[in-house]
């Protein structure tokens, strides 16, 4: 300690400030780094939806707040009508019943993988978990285009037609007849592409419950539902509602593999068997071969599913914030 203290009174003030000015340097270098790169996400956020309205412009002056209520889409007419009720329709109609089917089953799997799994099981199916997040989104379109939509069309709708005809509302939006495209094919689809994002993170918020507080549970008796359903559950909402969140913000903006087994219809059917078409699907069928007012009305399209997906993850934000704000309280 001697020798440390006569070699830094040997090295003099000069040289102290020196090394101080170097790593108060460094500092402020990066915070700018950081502080820039911070930025850079508002300018892109910025041009993207400023390239959005000039090119959504001409539609907007044509059609204006109507657009989002007609439902006719005939960019063939003269003039041509466009109208976004339809795909606006099926784009929250698919979400819808994605997140009903993927929610209760992710949560399920992410259960069974923290609380219930055999060890030797755990990392086989937290592995295919995992492989269903890196299928791209063509294979699945693939797939149900030819697997999955000929398998419902054959057997689960007739059934389910068969089972609600002449029941109240439910004979509604189970009406025939069958079909390889359809909303729910492609709302199923969407749920197990969602899926792994919400048994993924689902099952790493579930490992943050201290076990002090499951053992002190079961120490009272508690099952393992019980313990579930008032500990780890109550602990880890707002996580697993971050996840649910995400899910959604994937389902609301899925492309390729709704294309394939949505039917690009622009009618709105009350029957979830029927045939529609979503906002992206919208696009990604018409825009190479749009042109003049047509194409404008697609990017309107996709300006409208940018500020859809805006508003979901606000409130999801909203939802949030009350949760964490009800926990400290």
């Amino acid at each position: 300690m001697a020798v440390q203290s006569d070699v830094m009174e040997a090295a003099g003030p000069y040289d102290r400030a020196r090394a101080l000015s170097a790593f108060k340097f460094g500092d402020v270098t990066f915070y700018w780094i950081t502080r820039a790169c911070a930025i850079s996400v508002l300018l892109i956020l910025g041009g993207i939806i400023l390239s959005l309205i000039v090119g959504a412009w001409p539609a907007i002056r044509e059609y204006g707040a109507a657009f989002i209520w007609t439902q006719r889409w005939a960019p063939s007419a003269d003039p041509p009508v466009l109208g976004a009720l339809g795909p606006m329709y099926g784009t929250l109609v698919t979400s819808f019943i994605a997140m009903l089917i993927a929610i209760p089953v992710g949560l399920g799997i992410a259960i069974f993988l923290t609380e219930l799994c055999p060890q030797w099981l755990r990392r086989p199916i937290g592995m295919a978990v995992e492989l269903l997040a890196g299928i791209p989104s063509i294979i699945y379109g693939m797939w149900g285009f030819f697997v999955l939509g000929p398998f419902l069309a054959n057997s689960f709708q007739p059934f389910m037609i068969s089972v609600f005809d002449g029941v109240p509302v439910l004979g509604t939006i189970f009406a025939g007849p069958p079909s390889y495209l359809s909303l729910f094919n492609a709302a199923l689809i969407l749920a197990i592409m969602v899926l792994p994002f919400i048994t993924a993170i689902s099952v790493d918020v579930f490992k943050t419950v201290p076990p002090v507080l499951k053992e002190a549970a079961y120490g009272v008796g508690c099952t393992t539902w019980e313990v579930v359903r008032n500990v780890v559950i109550p602990y880890t909402r707002v996580g697993v509602i971050g996840g649910i969140m995400l899910a959604l913000g994937r389902a609301l903006g899925e492309t390729m593999a709704v294309t394939f087994i949505i039917g690009n219809s622009f009618k709105i059917s009350s029957s979830i068997f029927a045939p529609g078409t979503t906002i992206s699907a919208a696009i990604a069928s018409e825009f190479a071969e749009s042109d003049g007012l047509h194409q404008s009305g697609l990017i309107l399209l996709g300006l409208l599913l940018f500020v859809l997906t805006f508003f979901v993850l606000a409130a999801a934000r909203l939802m949030l914030m009350r949760l964490e704000k009800k926990a400290g309280n």
